[in-house]
């Protein structure tokens, strides 16, 4: 496999060789699990000034924890030289994240512990083989008979029928097992009495659906010559776009050194933390807000796509190599998958005067991967068009956190029903996406524009005129802002250096959609720890080593790192080398149209160009019309 690049995937010949570099060290005990593997990402200065045939430093950053007591190992190891940089110990409050052998020693221990068995038996549950169980992340929220520092998980439960059935139908309401894994023993178990089981399974396969339709007809896609992209490793071209991809395993799927027409867009686009909180009251819900980017990190559990399922068309795999939790190579076939995709119609006229009318279609290219989180499932989709503009789409779908209800435990303002018995809490989905921006390769001011109303007077006397005003966000305490849309607010990166044919700075507009921010208080344990989400804009100048909104390191941790420590010197950004940090999302009210299997939701934003062109810049396209 030749690495051609400095920004070139983690592949498993490297990994395999950091993994006995690291284990030949002596630094680490038998009892080590690894959660991740990373590209330590070469500066900027390295990457832009790289050229075919330059040496390509290579360092890997590996995660993971071991018997001591504190918040497990960091390790850089310089798979070209040999040799490791640097190790360190982490803190117990800013912990690796969880991995494999997290979750798997939590079920262990909770599905041998006496008094879980117990409680089992007195809901006259006896096959344990079929009880499902779910470790949580315990940051946060850590029981008192948990020791301060000790690596912990909340583990709750469900009942299948058998292998293949929908366990979240059948919750075990009302009973937590807290586990130290730091001691490796179940702390407690908190049992808050028999809850009724809900009688109706919830199977969603096609095996077990008493119908299926037969009335929809075949339906192709085919390009008879071929796509229109170029992929060459993992570097794509497509009608003047030209970028890289990879995948993080907190930041899930990149996008790198984006460029159009040969100038520069973005040198780094990403998600940069998600939190999932739960409004609930009930104690079963109530504590959770699973960072599911850091700490359980997200990339690594990224799907492996199936053709006509999760992709239709003229399809490219991406194959995305990752370590396992005892050290070797696993390959996730099929990680990342690109296609091209007709959007409808570019633009059209029709002409009453000549009667003649002129049509483009437009069409986008997708980048897309799928990430199973537990219950949830995440399809991420970076769509570039042929206009310039960059869309993010997130499509939520998977199963929703359930209770067991009845008519005198339900509340169905925290929690609507969803089934008989069976309610599902309401909760938010907020995701933060890091943009590293590098508009025309230069250095880049962060505008507010918005549509101001004006008074009605002498100059206005029918109240009607509105204009678009703009404001320069000069600090990063002026850039921390939320959406208007009875504004039409948007943001604005703008290069000064670089002007249009009209004279005016080139510049692309962050669009956002209809986006909530965090609902939980500003003094709640859920927002310090995920402070991120209490804005909807962030803006910082580049430093290289903040690329997470809640910080590098969550399990575990209090709030400490990320964006309000970032921000808290108030720098300048007047123009600067300047990253944009975008929280949008969604708030979940769970309806019975959600159950068994929940219908994609989506969210996300757009980039658009504001006068980084001249004119329109698809006039160029061919006018012939789709054959029938």
């Amino acid at each position: 496999m030749l690495i051609d690049h400095p920004l070139y995937p983690v592949t498993g010949p490297e990994i395999e060789k950091a993994v006995a570099l690291f284990s030949r060290s002596h630094q680490t005990d038998e009892q080590r699990f690894f959660s991740s593997v990373a590209l330590v990402e070469p500066s900027k200065s390295v990457v832009r000034g790289h050229v075919p045939g330059d040496a390509i430093p290579r360092v890997l950053r590996l995660l993971g924890v071991d018997s001591q007591s504190d918040g497990g190992f960091q390790v850089d190891v310089d798979v070209t030289g040999g040799v490791i940089v640097d190790f360190r110990r982490l803190s117990a409050d800013a912990q690796a994240p969880y991995g494999y052998a997290d979750i798997g020693i939590a079920v262990q221990l909770t599905k041998s512990n006496p008094e879980w068995l117990a409680a089992l038996r007195a809901r006259e549950i006896t096959d344990i083989e079929n009880v499902q169980v779910d470790p949580w992340p315990a940051g946060g929220y850590p029981h008192r008979d948990i020791a301060e520092g000790h690596r912990a998980m909340r583990c709750i439960s469900f009942v299948r029928e058998d292998k293949t059935d929908n366990g979240y139908a059948r919750p075990i309401h009302g009973l937590i097992a807290h586990v130290d894994l730091t001691e490796r023993r179940v702390a407690h178990i908190e049992d808050f009495g028999i809850a009724p089981m809900p009688p109706n399974p919830g199977r969603f396969d096609a095996a077990h659906q008493e119908e299926i339709r037969d009335d929809l007809r075949t339906l192709e896609i085919r390009q008879p010559d071929g796509p229109s992209f170029e992929v060459d490793g993992y570097h794509v071209c497509w009608q003047g776009w030209d970028f890289r991809i990879s995948m993080h395993p907190v930041h899930g799927l990149v996008l790198h050194q984006l460029s159009l027409a040969g100038r520069s867009v973005l040198y780094r686009a990403s998600l940069s933390e998600m939190v999932v909180p739960y409004g609930d009251r009930d104690p079963m819900h109530s504590w959770k807000h699973v960072m599911d980017a850091s700490e359980y990190c997200m990339g690594t559990l990224v799907n492996s796509l199936r053709l006509g399922c999760d992709c239709l068309g003229e399809i490219h795999y991406f194959d995305i190599d990752q370590v396992t939790w005892e050290g070797k190579v696993r390959t996730i076939e099929n990680a990342i998958c690109i296609h091209e995709e007709d959007y409808g119609i570019q633009w059209k006229h029709y002409d009453g005067h000549s009667q003649t009318s002129e049509v483009r279609r437009s069409r986008r290219l997708v980048v897309s991967s799928i990430h199973t989180i537990g219950n949830y499932d995440y399809g991420f989709y970076w769509y570039l068009y042929l206009d310039g503009t960059i869309q993010m789409e997130i499509k939520l779908t998977g199963i929703v956190g359930v209770s067991a209800v009845d008519d005198t435990t339900h509340n169905a303002q925290h929690a609507p029903l969803v089934g008989v018995n069976l309610a599902s809490p309401v909760h938010q989905h907020l995701f933060c996406f890091r943009l590293d921006w590098d508009l025309d390769s230069g250095t880049n001011s962060l505008y507010e524009s918005e549509i101001e109303a004006l008074p009605m007077n002498d100059d206005n006397p029918d109240g009607t005129q509105f204009k678009s005003v703009s404001r320069h966000l000069t600090n990063e305490d002026a850039a921390k802002r939320v959406i208007a849309p009875q504004f039409s607010r948007i943001w604005k990166v703008v290069n000064h250096d670089q002007k249009n044919a009209l004279g005016v700075p080139v510049a692309y507009k962050l669009l956002p959609g209809a986006s909530p921010i965090l609902f939980a208080h500003p003094d709640s344990v859920v927002a310090k720890r995920a402070a991120f989400a209490r804005h909807n804009l962030w803006a910082t100048p580049f430093e290289e080593s903040e690329d997470s909104a809640a910080g590098p390191l969550t399990a575990m941790h209090r709030g400490q790192d990320g964006l309000p420590d970032y921000t808290q010197h108030n720098r300048d950004i007047s123009e600067c080398d300047l990253v944009m940090w975008h929280t949008f999302g969604l708030t979940h009210v769970p309806r019975p149209e959600d159950w068994p299997v929940m219908p994609v939701e989506y969210c996300g934003f757009h980039l658009i160009p504001v006068g980084f062109f001249d004119r329109n810049p698809t006039l160029d396209l061919p006018s012939g019309c789709h054959p029938d």
